[in-house]
């Protein structure tokens, strides 16, 4: 057995903390947001969340940590955690409710064939490049509005807009490749 399928199975191991203590951040940036209007120190506590998110990614890789449940989890904590923060900038930026709500449907339909797919073909599939970018630009677009608090109007405009524009790719690509899943294993029994 190597080291990697050592892992596969596991759900205690140093990313899957990571991605735990993730979880746990969540109610500090709201808390921060929301209730200490504190915009840097939430700023600092989202970036060690997706500074966590990157190191516990590079963790699994390099020591073979990859399991299962980390596969499933690591995303949960990331999506949440941008839920959460995408909610906290309504306040400030009411059209920050658009990408809210795409964030919400395009985690609940990939999610939906996500699973429909893991049942099909008893595989589960880790994150790719677009969906890899949608984080990226999504913790750039949020981090950016946290940082320059009097960002002009169109620029904040761009930029949503442009995170939209990545997150209906994603959304695009994920619902396909699930699909072709499902349906190589349909059509190969």
């Amino acid at each position: 057995m190597t080291n990697a399928n050592t892992y596969q199975k596991k759900i205690l191991t140093i990313p899957n903390i990571l991605s735990f203590f993730r979880l746990c951040l969540i109610p500090v940036i709201i808390w921060l947001y929301t209730g200490k209007r504190d915009y840097f120190w939430t700023l600092l506590v989202l970036l060690l969340s997706a500074v966590t998110d990157i190191v516990d990614g590079i963790i699994a890789r390099k020591c073979n940590m990859i399991s299962d449940f980390g596969k499933a989890f690591d995303p949960i904590a990331d999506k949440l955690t941008q839920i959460a923060m995408l909610f906290c900038l309504v306040s400030r930026f009411h059209y920050m409710i658009y990408p809210l709500m795409l964030l919400i449907i395009k985690e609940l339909c990939t999610g939906i064939t996500s699973l429909i797919s893991i049942k099909r073909t008893s595989t589960v599939k880790g994150a790719v490049w677009h969906g890899k970018l949608t984080t990226v630009s999504l913790y750039a677009m949020m981090a950016i509005h946290l940082f320059w608090y009097n960002i002009p109007h169109t620029i904040s405009l761009i930029m949503v807009g442009a995170c939209i524009g990545i997150m209906l790719m994603s959304f695009i690509l994920y619902t396909m490749q699930n699909v072709k899943a499902i349906k190589n294993k349909t059509f190969d029994t």
